[in-house]
């Protein structure tokens, strides 16, 4: 079974009639005896589009249950089971209710065409995904329904229903699109005659493109290479001399003239890679057929009057603009010129536009010579081999060996001027041929010393020998521009490979990438330069190298990357072959720009999470933690100052007791908190000093009870590089940490050691232990394993711990004490020989 015809009726703005033209048709079908079901079709209430459902057969409706409310959909199943030849489905946009068999309505009906079942649908232009930016930018409304452009184009027939504005209008203001009380706030927002133009104008240049395909489609299947002037497209032959803006200007007139007119400006290149072009004029005219509408292309042809008429067929053009030769007088003994060949072979369908310019008949310059690909030194060797070498061989011979033969000494002559071929390329092995020739001829050749030849079969041979050398110096220099051809294009590659590697590896240098651009081509400065808009100044994001432009204008060299990026290079002025390999770079600029700026933004909004989940987790803990020993402050005050009781002594001393332990607790509480923002923030500046182990650790041990801690630490042992202050901080928290989860009657130990250049501080408690895959998250903050059999806090004692213990270049890591329990290895850089840090603490340190 054959797949099923789409036909869609697409209308530029709602109330157009696409409804109504989708039922006049059923209606002609089943008039024609046509099996047609209207499978869905929505009437909005509008009076003659319901009156055009009388007389179809109505597939019944799926209603679907949502949020509590009862919605009808088309019922895919019973089309299916029905079987119909012909089914109506309106709104090939709409979103089905969530539970329907597919998510979007052309899914529905690319079901039915799979079928075999032909469909008639109706869409907006609004509701092409293609077009949505534009519409919201036309009606400041974005359209939440989209139906995809190429399901839209894959369409078997389409038929636009148009209306103008002012018939739309009274058709609304007369009641037949929407309800009385909506027309007038329809007219006033939405359908605004301006709107209304503007989606007029997108519907009908987007069925023109439609058009377009089907007659290119329709000339390729039929081989037709006739022009059909069906629309006004002007090709435009750059030359990449000066005279190429005139001509865009001219052809973008032309085109203005008639409507739909369109610009194509084409280059042609040779496809040996060689051009007199100037890339940078090039880049220049590009950017100037973009902004005027057109559009840029650059085509390898070998002829380039055949390459511009084959171009102009290819893409039906109408008309075509040239410029008036810029060869002087005397360079048309070579040909007529790329502009009568093209205006004497165009043909009937063709009309060639010769246009005049400041730059006429001015001479068009030299092509890049082939020679200078070889270097300079082999060039002058080139040409001592092919115009002294020659002479030299004269002199040899008719000294040493005066009877060796004519046909050995055109052998000898030859190999000189393969000699100059290989050195110096075509130009010296010419030079060769010509002097070795004169020179046979008057030394070696009968009658000797006279430019004469006196046997014809010595004619022949010189004439053999001169064209023997000029096909194998042409031969040899071929073979070396090609060698030269394929020794770039493996460069070319490599560049190439290294690019795409560098995308597979996510290197995401911008500077290294813009460095590797100005050494491989031998820049002075390259400059990645973005703009926010057309009128904006440009800005750079990055550049290396000496002194580099902040204007393309400025650039020996620039690269667009769209409408508002550019590299810009300066140095010296590439060929246009380059500008492959230019353009990948750019390209990979522009994506490593891009990656850097989402990582940044990424970074972000992982600190603003991070930042918002430590800020909620810092409320949940404050209301907690706080209130607690705030609340037995309270109870204790307000107890000693009630006059109803009497305490004694000893009651007013726990009392007492219980709000010192209470202010104790809030302000480690305070001091961790506050610690932790500055660590945050970064505020945390140590200042670093050789200092001993021995006289900070029992420092640290303050705040814990006597015999809950035994401390073991040697004498002998070196001394570190740290900030007092920090350590002792850190050192606190550790040990009370470890104090709070470990047994009663088993105290905590604290032992250090030297490791090679690190000093190891080791606090072991006994306590429940930490399983492994917890070990790094409880030096996160507000993070708590387990309960605190003991005491109570926010989890930011460990968290403040590791900051101040990374800020002063050492680790703190857990470990499973044998036996049970957790060891807290803190290690630290042992001090050098080096003299203490005399710098003044900066005001935002933390000591």
């Amino acid at each position: 079974m054959g797949r099923g015809k789409l036909r869609i009726y697409l209308g530029s703005a709602p109330g157009v009639g696409k409804t109504y033209a989708m039922l006049s048709e059923a209606h002609r079908r089943v008039e024609r005896g046509t099996d047609c079901v209207v499978g869905f079709v929505e009437h909005h209430s509008r009076p003659r589009t319901e009156v055009m459902l009388h007389g179809l057969e109505l597939v019944p409706r799926r209603d679907l249950d949502y949020r509590g409310a009862t919605f009808a959909e088309m019922d895919v199943d019973a089309i299916l089971a029905r079987r119909p030849a012909v089914a109506l489905v309106d709104e090939l946009a709409h979103t089905n209710i969530p539970g329907s068999r597919n998510a979007k309505r052309w899914q529905d009906v690319e079901e039915l065409l799979q079928a075999g079942i032909d469909v008639v649908s109706t869409v907006n232009i609004q509701h092409l995904e293609s077009l949505g930016d534009v519409v919201e930018t036309i009606t400041g409304v974005r359209q939440r329904e989209t139906v995809p452009d190429e399901v839209v184009r894959r369409a078997d027939q389409i038929e636009l229903v148009d209306m103008s504005p002012q018939a739309l209008r009274r058709r609304m203001a007369h009641g037949n699109v929407y309800k009385a009380d909506k027309v007038d706030a329809a007219l006033s927002n939405y359908f605004r005659p301006g709107n209304l133009t503007a989606l007029r104008e997108l519907a009908l240049l987007w069925t023109a493109d439609r058009v377009d395909e089907y007659l290119r489609e329709y000339r390729g299947e039929h081989n037709i290479r006739t022009t059909w002037q069906a629309r006004e497209r002007i090709v435009v032959g750059l030359t990449g001399g000066p005279e190429g803006r005139t001509l865009i200007r001219r052809a973008a007139r032309l085109a203005e003239k008639g409507a739909g007119g369109e610009v194509l400006a084409v280059y042609i290149a040779a496809s040996d890679g060689l051009t007199a072009a100037s890339p940078k004029e090039l880049a220049v005219q590009r950017t100037l057929v973009e902004d005027l509408g057109g559009t840029f292309h650059h085509v390898i042809g070998d002829d380039v009057s055949d390459a511009l008429l084959e171009f102009a067929r290819g893409v039906n053009a109408t008309q075509i603009v040239l410029g008036v030769s810029r060869r002087r007088s005397w360079q048309y003994v070579f040909g007529p010129g790329v502009s009568a060949t093209v205006a004497r072979e165009s043909g009937p369908d063709l009309d060639v536009h010769i246009v005049t310019h400041d730059e006429a008949a001015k001479g068009r310059g030299l092509p890049v010579p082939r020679r200078a690909r070889l270097g300079r030194a082999r060039i002058v060797w080139g040409w001592i081999a092919g115009v002294a070498g020659p002479a030299l061989l004269t002199l040899l011979l008719s000294q040493a060996v005066p009877e060796l033969g004519l046909a050995n000494d055109m052998l000898l002559f030859l190999t000189c001027t393969v000699a100059a071929a290989l050195l110096g390329g075509l130009l010296p092995a010419l030079a060769s041929a010509a002097v070795g020739s004169l020179l046979l001829n008057y030394f070696f050749t009968p009658p000797l010393y006279q430019l004469t030849i006196s046997d014809p079969r010595n004619i022949v041979a010189i004439a053999i020998f001169v064209g023997v050398a000029v096909s194998v110096a042409s031969v040899v220099d071929l073979a070396a521009r090609r060698t030269h051809q394929a020794a770039r294009l493996r460069a070319e590659s490599e560049i190439l490979s290294f690019l795409a590697g560098s995308v597979l590896r996510g290197e995401d240098t911008l500077d290294a990438l813009l460095e590797r651009l100005r050494e491989t081509f031998a820049m002075d400065s390259v400059a990645l330069l973005e703009r926010a808009d057309e009128v904006a100044p440009w800005t750079t994001a990055a550049a290396v190298g000496s002194h580099p432009v902040v204007r393309p204008e400025d650039a020996d060299v620039d690269m667009p990357i769209g409408e508002n990026m550019a590299v810009a290079l300066s140095g010296r002025v590439l060929p246009a072959e380059d500008r492959r390999v230019l353009g990948a770079f750019a390209a990979q600029a522009a994506v490593v720009l891009d990656r850097q700026r989402l990582v940044g933004e990424a970074e972000d909004a992982r600190r603003l999470a991070e930042a918002n989940r430590i800020r909620t987790a810092l409320l949940a803990a404050v209301s907690h933690d706080l209130r607690t020993p705030l609340a037995g402050i309270k109870a204790s005050v307000t107890s000693l100052r009630s006059e109803d009781v009497e305490w004694s002594e000893e009651d007013r001393a726990d009392l007492l007791e219980g709000i010192e332990e209470g202010a104790d607790r809030l302000s480690a509480l305070i001091g961790n908190l506050l610690d932790m923002s500055r660590l945050n923030t970064g505020t945390v500046v140590p200042l670093i000093r050789v200092t001993d182990l021995d006289e900070v650790v029992p420092m640290a041990l303050g705040g814990v009870p006597e015999d809950s801690v035994e401390l073991d630490i040697p004498e002998t042992l070196p001394m570190v590089a740290v900030d007092r202050g920090l350590l002792e901080r850190a050192v606190a928290n550790i040990v009370e940490n470890a104090v709070k989860y470990s047994p009663r009657g088993q105290p905590v130990l604290v032992t250090a050691s030297a490791l090679h250049d690190r000093v190891e501080l080791r606090v072991v408690d006994r306590g429940p232990g930490v399983p492994d895959e917890a070990k790094g998250r409880i030096f996160e903050p507000f993070q708590r394993h387990g309960d605190a059999p003991r005491g109570a806090g926010v989890g930011l004692g460990l968290a403040v711990a590791r900051g101040f213990t990374e800020a002063v270049d050492g680790t703190l890591t857990a470990e499973d004490t044998p036996g049970g329990g957790l060891t807290m290895v803190l290690t630290l850089p042992m001090a050098g020989h080096e003299p203490p840090v005399t710098a003044e603490l900066p005001t935002s340190a933390v000591s």
